[in-house]
């Protein structure tokens, strides 16, 4: 009885350090897959800012504003790469909670793996979040770190573009894990959510002109985007982008709603499968 009793002493707290902090070593496992592939993920966050740089911010420049290459009383680039700086962690949140989330439930099924161990359902999904949201913050800071030194951002308010960015990406990538955590059967879906759903709110979302300068009609895809709403935000903080007080506050708590219904409907239905 003393060995057994002093067993149970042994191991007790060994089962109780996972259940209370099973989802940092959830985000742990997911960060430890980055290695494989960080020459392309690092190459990705530096290429990618540079290549916009010179394609919008010396290129297509030359043909905005009659020319100036000016357009809202900035350069173009000020104008366009805060918006390429959301659509980059925008990017970064969309791929973890499509293909991310597939692969934990139906392509490797790790998550029932770990589900079999002292780890909860609703940890493993937040264990995702963390790991993918550190990923996105990494990603745009490489962005931010070069549009600062190419003078698109301006340092100051400038820093605060990194957590509307993050914010902004959660709030566009969290809907989309709930969608993927509820499908059983892949048949291709996640062509049709980048083609129809993720592509026109990156083109439509005010990134590369004024959402005013489109159609009354199709104006509202960008109000229901949370990338145009990031994009306000970030533009609000790089260059002074003048908007009234009570529609920067409606931004915010846009992109706060929906990151926190998302994400708690994520859970839900990853608790509601892995229980099944």
């Amino acid at each position: 009885m003393t060995a057994v009793a002093e067993g149970h002493a042994i191991t007790a707290p060994r089962a109780t350090s996972p259940r209370r902090f099973g989802w940092w070593y959830v985000a742990e496992h997911e960060l430890r897959r980055l290695p494989s592939f960080w020459v392309a993920w690092i190459a990705t966050a530096i290429g990618s800012p540079l290549l916009y740089l010179l394609a919008f911010g010396v290129g297509l420049a030359t043909l905005v504003g009659g020319g100036s290459g000016r357009i809202e009383g900035v350069s173009y680039a000020q104008y366009v790469i805060p918006a390429f700086l959301c659509a980059s962690a925008v990017g970064v949140a969309a791929e973890e909670y499509m293909f991310g989330v597939l692969l934990g439930f139906m392509w490797n099924r790790v998550y029932e793996g770990m589900y079999a161990s002292p780890v909860s359902p609703r940890q493993i999904m937040l264990g995702h979040l963390v790991s993918t949201t550190i990923r996105i913050a990494v990603t745009a800071a490489i962005y931010l770190v070069i549009a600062m030194i190419f003078g698109a951002i301006q340092p100051g308010w400038g820093f605060a573009v990194l957590p509307v960015a993050i914010l902004t990406a959660l709030a566009f990538g969290l809907p989309i894990g709930a969608y993927a955590s509820s499908i059983t059967e892949d048949r291709g879906q996640f062509n049709i959510v980048n083609r129809v759903i993720i592509l026109p709110l990156t083109l439509f979302s005010g990134t590369v002109f004024p959402l005013t300068s489109m159609p009354v009609f199709l104006q509202w895809i960008g109000w229901l985007s949370p990338l145009w709403h990031g994009t306000q935000l970030s533009r609000d903080l790089s260059y002074g982008q003048q908007e009234p007080a009570w529609l920067i506050l409606v931004h915010v708590v846009y992109l706060v709603a929906i990151v926190v219904v998302a994400g708690l409907l994520v859970m839900r239905i990853t608790d509601r499968r892995l229980r099944k």
